[in-house]
């Protein structure tokens, strides 16, 4: 689990140009931000994303309390959530749902968490172009992310360390 900033803001990456020949990218930054909150399971590909405005200990709980529900945790079954350090994660604010059980990463390690590999194939729909209004990046970002639930093999691929428990 992990969640991803995405804005206004131009996301560039690397492009072809003909050799002595500088790529322009005309953009507007403007500094207006939506947050993925990401779940994911390496083994299976499986993922759930939430797009929300903000990242904080209360939209976090609402976020951890949604998907606990979603995966049906309880005294009967028993989930594992694998995550980063962040303020709102470790909160005293936090409130973890009956059933979800949270394993820390160690600090300073976004190699070891799975879920920064999917940021990419998320990015995917902004990079290099221009976003007219924070309605279209929604938009967009929403669309993209219903389009990777549906990826398994994809998502898989990107997140399945050979040193992941049950991976290659």
């Amino acid at each position: 689990m992990d969640e991803h900033r995405l804005g206004l803001k131009p996301v560039y990456r690397r492009v072809w140009a003909p050799r002595g020949r500088t790529p322009l990218a005309h953009v507007r930054p403007r500094y207006r931000w939506l947050y993925v909150y990401a779940f994911l399971r390496p083994n299976t590909g499986e993922s759930e994303f939430w797009l929300l405005p903000s990242v904080s200990t209360e939209v976090f709980n609402l976020v951890l309390s949604a998907f606990a529900q979603l995966r049906g945790s309880g005294e009967e079954k028993v989930v594992l959530v694998v995550l980063d350090r962040a303020g709102w994660h470790t909160s005293g604010g936090l409130r973890v749902p009956e059933g979800v059980g949270l394993v820390y990463l160690p600090p300073y390690s976004p190699e070891l968490q799975p879920v920064e590999r999917v940021w990419p194939l998320v990015d995917a729909v902004v990079a290099n172009g221009q976003v007219g209004t924070e309605e279209e990046l929604w938009e967009r970002v929403e669309s993209r992310c219903a389009y990777l639930q549906t990826q398994r093999e994809l998502i898989r691929n990107h997140t399945l360390f050979h040193w992941w428990p049950g991976g290659c």
